[in-house]
């Protein structure tokens, strides 16, 4: 039904002990999202721990020029090779490929022309020179009109970059909220943004909870509203209490007492949500032994 690797994710995921991660799968037949409801529900997991295993290396990189702007991830097997200048000068020659064209998809940009090809090409080409398996990962062009205002913050040498696009407001402005977004790491620019499905698992979660704590039937969809809010607030840009604010003033707010609006955010982070290959020393050792 579950193996001990499904325990171990589990608990990675939510602190919960082995036992309760054992009876969760148990209760929910395996299937991990339910198990992890199933512990949230009982008190035995605050939260879920968010699933982004860091497994590559390398940077990101943001360039703006005008009325351009573009962030892409581009990954290493090793951080001594996203080190490397042969890397960092790839990756250069990339963002400005990107910046100055007019591609919005992956498979047009891999067909772009190069000096040495397709940009396919040029990363067959570096990855011959550095020797370790490189991988351009994923990219976002934006264009602006004359009124909005770019916002860019790149932090730990490339390892989050984030890019903010605003309407109103000015390039100060527009850099804080790009550094607030690589700190508070917001999933969703607004309420309206958080897909149905995860807003209606969560308050279901939230309900199953009250109802454990003996909560009042007829209390629990207003005691819902309260908790549902201070959810946005946690995962939200525009709802998150901005760092620099000493008022407990929002994101939102902030940008708005400055004329301005907040239409679009990117955060990468340098490897997220790809699983890494865990590499086990002692069954290697022994492999070859027994070999």
């Amino acid at each position: 039904m579950f193996s001990a690797s499904d325990v171990k994710e589990l608990r990675e995921r939510t602190g919960a002990g082995m036992m309760d991660c054992k009876k969760a799968l148990q209760a929910s037949e395996g299937d991990m999202d339910k198990a992890i409801d199933w512990l949230r529900e009982n008190g035995m997991a605050k939260a879920e721990k968010k699933n982004s295993r860091i497994a590559a290396e390398g940077i990101t990189s943001i360039k703006i020029e005008g009325n351009k702007a573009v962030i892409l991830e581009v990954n290493s097997e090793t951080d001594f090779v996203a080190k490397n200048a042969e890397f960092q000068t790839f990756v250069s020659k990339l963002t400005d490929l990107i910046l100055n064209s007019e591609v919005s998809t992956m498979d047009e940009a891999l067909v772009l022309s190069t000096e040495e090809g397709t940009v396919s090409d040029m990363v067959a080409a570096t990855v011959a020179k550095i020797g370790e398996k490189l991988s351009f990962r994923r990219f976002e062009r934006v264009v602006k009109t004359d009124s909005q205002v770019f916002g860019a913050y790149s932090h730990m040498g490339g390892k989050i970059g984030t890019l903010v696009l605003l309407e109103g407001a000015n390039e100060e402005v527009a850099k804080d909220v790009a550094m607030h977004v690589a700190a508070m790491k917001p999933a969703y620019l607004t309420s309206k943004d958080v897909p149905t499905e995860v807003l209606e698992r969560e308050k279901a979660v939230m309900k199953e909870q009250l109802l454990k704590e003996g909560k009042p039937e007829d209390r629990v969809e207003q005691i819902l509203v309260g908790k549902v809010n201070k959810y946005y607030q946690d995962i939200c840009l525009v709802d998150q209490i901005f760092i620099k604010a000493e008022d407990k003033e929002t994101v939102g707010k902030f940008v708005q007492s400055n004329g301005g609006e907040i239409l679009q955010m990117i955060r990468y982070e340098v490897g997220e949500g790809i699983e890494k290959k865990q590499e086990n020393f002692a069954e290697e050792v022994m492999s070859q032994i027994k070999g």
